[in-house]
Parts: C-alpha cells; sequence; structure tokens
C-alpha cells in the first residue's frame, strides 16, 4: 500500500512513539495554561493590520480562541492519525478562505513555540532527558503541522488561482452572449403578446401552449438576469433593511409542497441593517428553493436567526440528504451543480449578494442527514461624533 504524506511526513522528521510519549506527558502539564496561551496568542496576532485584517479584527476572536484550545490539546494529545492530517488540512483552506498570508503561519507557529517552551523549562528545570525529549517531540510535531498546512495552503492556492481564471472566461462569454440573447427573447415575447389577442388563443390546446411558452420565456429571461448578475457591479440599495420584511415577502416566490414544513425563529428580534431589500430577497429565495428541492415531497426547513456584538447570524437548515464533501468545496462556484436541470447559478449568487453586503454564507455540515448554511450580515457602524 502507497505511503500517506502524513506517513511520508512522519518518517522525514522520524516523528515515532517516544515522541508520542512525551507530548502526552507535555499535555498533562500545559493543559492548564491552554486560556492563558490563546489569549497571548491573539493579543499578539490583532497587533498586525494584515492578521487583523484576515481575522475581520476582534469579531471573530473569541471563538477562535476556543478553537485554538481545541487545537493545541489535540497538537500534544493526539491521536496523529489521519483524522488529525484532515482536521489541519482544513485549517490550511480556511487560511486560503480568509487570505491569510503565508507569513503569518510562521510567526504563529514560532509564538507557540515560545509557550510550550517556557511550560517545558519551568517544568523540567532539573530533569534534562524529559526536558530534552519534550522540546525534541514539540519541534517535531509544530514542523509537522506547518507542512501540513503549507502543503494544503499551496494546494488550494493555486485552485483558487484555477478558479479565478476559470470565472474570467465565465464572464467574458456571459458578457458577449447575454446581452444578445435578450434581443430574441424580446421578439419572442412580443410576437406571444400578439398571438394572445388573436383567434388562435380561443383554442384551448393551443392557449395551453402559448402559456407555457411564456413560462418558459420568463424562466429564460431569469436565467440571463442571474448570469449577467455574476459578472456585474448591480448598485447596492443603501437603505434601512428588516430581514423579517424581505423573508416574508420571500416566502411568495417559494411554492412549498404539502408534506414539508417551514419554521423561522429569532427574525423579529434582528436588529434593522442597512442594504439591499431586493438583493436580499433574492438570497432567501435561492436558499429557500434549494432546501426545498433538497427535501422532496416530506421534510423540515428552518431558519435561526441571533444577533451577535457585531454582525447577525441566521442558520438555515433542512432534512435533505445533505452535501457530500467533494461538492463542498465547489458549491459556491458558477455552473457547479448536482441538479438534473440546474445550472449552478443559485449559490455562487447568494455568496456575492452577501459578500458585497460585508457578510458571508458558509457551509456547516450537520450529523446525521441535513444541509446547514450559515450567514453573518454585519450591523451598520454606529455614526462618528464630531467635536
Amino acid at each position: 500500500m502507497a505511503e500517506t504524506l502524513l506517513e511520508e511526513l512522519k518518517r522525514y522528521v522520524d516523528f515515532g512513539p517516544e515522541d508520542e510519549q512525551a507530548l502526552r506527558a507535555l499535555h498533562s502539564l500545559a493543559e492548564r495554561h491552554y486560556t492563558e496561551i490563546a489569549h497571548v496568542f491573539y493579543d499578539r496576532i490583532l497587533q498586525h493590520e494584515g492578521a487583523r485584517k484576515a481575522l475581520a479584527g476582534e469579531s471573530q476572536v473569541g471563538h477562535l480562541k476556543v478553537t485554538l484550545r481545541g487545537w493545541m490539546e489535540q497538537l500534544l494529545r493526539g491521536p496523529w492519525d489521519e483524522d488529525y492530517y484532515l482536521l489541519r488540512c482544513r485549517i490550511g483552506r480556511m487560511h486560503v478562505r480568509i487570505a491569510l498570508p503565508q507569513h503569518y503561519m510562521f510567526g504563529a507557529m514560532n509564538l507557540l513555540r515560545q509557550e510550550f517552551n517556557r511550560i517545558i523549562d519551568e517544568h523540567y528545570a532539573s530533569q534534562f532527558e524529559q526536558l530534552r525529549a519534550a522540546r525534541v517531540a514539540l519541534g517535531k510535531i509544530l514542523d509537522l503541522e506547518l507542512a501540513i498546512m503549507l502543503h494544503t495552503y499551496r494546494e488550494d492556492l493555486l485552485a483558487q488561482q484555477a478558479r479565478s481564471e476559470r470565472l474570467s472566461t465565465f464572464g467574458q462569454l456571459v458578457g458577449s452572449i447575454g446581452h444578445e440573447l435578450r434581443n430574441p427573447l424580446g421578439v419572442i415575447e412580443t410576437s406571444l403578446f400578439i398571438l394572445k389577442g388573436r383567434p388562435l388563443a380561443t383554442d384551448e390546446r393551443a392557449t395551453k401552449h402559448l402559456e407555457r411558452i411564456g413560462e418558459q420565456v420568463v424562466l429564460a429571461n431569469r436565467i440571463v438576469s442571474d448570469l449577467l448578475d455574476m459578472i456585474r457591479d448591480r448598485p447596492l440599495k443603501r437603505e434601512p433593511l428588516r430581514l423579517d420584511e424581505v423573508w416574508t415577502d420571500a416566502l411568495t416566490s417559494v411554492e412549498l409542497p404539502a408534506g414539508v414544513s417551514l419554521r423561522a425563529e429569532g427574525l423579529e428580534t434582528l436588529p434593522t441593517l442597512q442594504g439591499d431589500p431586493g438583493q436580499m430577497r433574492q438570497v432567501f429565495v435561492n436558499l429557500l428553493e434549494n432546501a426545498v428541492q433538497a427535501v422532496g415531497e416530506s421534510g423540515s426547513v428552518s431558519l435561526l436567526a441571533s444577533p451577535g456584538p457585531d454582525a447577525v447570524e441566521l442558520v438555515l437548515e433542512d432534512s435533505g440528504p445533505g452535501v457530500s464533501e467533494p461538492i463542498r468545496r465547489r458549491m459556491f462556484e458558477p455552473l457547479m451543480t448536482t441538479k438534473a436541470r440546474g445550472i449552478g447559478l443559485g449559490l455562487p449568487l447568494v455568496k456575492r449578494i452577501l459578500e458585497r453586503h460585508g457578510g458571508s454564507i458558509a457551509y456547516a455540515p450537520r450529523e446525521g442527514a441535513g444541509a446547514r448554511f450559515v450567514l453573518r450580515l454585519p450591523l451598520p457602524t454606529p455614526p462618528q461624533r464630531t467635536a
């Protein structure tokens, strides 16, 4: 059987059972210091403008400190297996997604190395063999961490560059044909209008086909509009935005099967935001249509909204089959779809609209079946007081 990358890296740095034993012993000594180290770590990180910008300032730090404590626990306690490797790969991908420069990874590892070495020196001051074993094992595992993260960072950065090139080509193609399609669709609409006023329209079968043609023209126009919206910067209408009102309006455009239940909680408690109600309506419509299609004829769809210190969070869940791991990494790319009759514009358009509002969307796997999307929208910035 071929050697995995993790096994190759372990062999390269000579990481073995003795190192595992030394790290577990260090974990028992360092565990009570994890919270303190997390504070030191992020206090240092936030001193750097580039890192602070990538981490969205202090808004995410409370959550990230909890995540870092979990990371340190697995770092020293193990097991250092393929699940460990996959988790570290996800961290590397996250760094690409938030555009965190690579040199901050090295700085972060150096800071953690200093903090753990301080603990080693304090507890093993008179035990040279244990001190040496702990320092060597710590150096190896931190080198492994960097190697895994940088390997994944490079892979995802190259993939991101390839996606950008595809999107550029996609934009040029859409821009060249989108407006051209409007002309024949406009002619068809005009001809339909004329035909509906002629005696032909009294024939029941003919009337039915005319209506079907009209429905397909509307669908074609919508596809063209979505394609053009993906490549152009449609101006945002910055006005007071009540998400509960937008949600209620969006529900009128989504047909729910009789066996599908829908509930929403917390929307009415959200503060008034600033944004474009029309574009946010499109966000809700696209997500709801996807959820209803995923659920089928029976199931449930729910939206849970909650305010935070600097943003509101919306969690949309459905009881459908969920999204497989290979699809998750590309689900927000244009033309990526698993639907037989879809063209893959719904989620990319949602992502674009939210990002233009200063927000974000992420897929968060659920235990068992079902999909979960987490949306964040920033609270309005308070006006600055003048002296």
